[in-house]
């Protein structure tokens, strides 16, 4: 049985905010070329791959690619 625990693995204190360096750091979960995007790019080819010995390890780089994402 799993136990998640949500917590940091190093505190983060932010003293000051800066809204350009949290633009570049959406964009790398969300945007094209992020997590969320790679996720489902191997999970849609799950489907069109020929090989059904292949179909289990896109489907499990895809679960990881989302759990990077926090999509739980």
């Amino acid at each position: 049985m799993w136990n998640y625990e949500k917590r940091l693995q190093y505190p983060v204190k932010i003293t000051q905010t800066n809204p350009k360096i949290a633009q570049i750091i959406i964009t790398q979960f969300g945007g094209p070329d992020g997590e969320l995007g790679a996720s489902m790019r191997y999970l849609a080819q799950r489907y069109t791959m020929p090989y059904k010995e292949v179909t289990g390890t896109l489907t499990d780089i895809g679960t990881e690619e989302a759990a990077h994402r926090g999509c739980q």
